[in-house]
């Protein structure tokens, strides 16, 4: 058996479809970014503007649970928080749970209007 250079190889037609395939793959992304990229960094956003302007005399709540009033804010980026009557601890502003402070708020003005009444 002997083959000749000219030895000619079929191939079989593209599969139909092919040219949607980065149109689907540039929807993904376009869906990604607004489900889950862009609101991920609205939030950061927000987090970071609450523990920016956090003062003084402030109720927070830190991401462990721990309930307290500012009494200083540190240039260093630490809080000073009074737990109980002179029991102080020192945190980083980041320590403190933006959704947990709004959350005890909330109910600290729910049960104070229900207190005046």
């Amino acid at each position: 058996m002997q083959f000749t250079t000219n030895t000619l190889f079929l191939q079989g037609a593209p599969a139909p479809g092919g040219g949607l395939m980065p149109f689907f793959f540039i929807g993904m992304i376009v869906v990604m970014y607004f489900f889950m990229i862009r609101p991920q960094a609205k939030k950061q956003k927000e987090a970071k503007k609450f523990a920016d302007e956090m003062t003084p005399g402030e109720k927070i709540v830190t991401i462990a649970g721990i309930h307290g009033t500012i009494t200083r804010a540190n240039e260093d980026g630490t809080l000073q928080i009074e737990v109980s009557r002179s029991t102080f601890m020192t945190i980083e502003r980041s320590a403190v749970s933006m959704d947990m402070t709004k959350e005890a708020r909330k109910r600290a003005g729910a049960a104070s209007t229900e207190a005046a009444k």
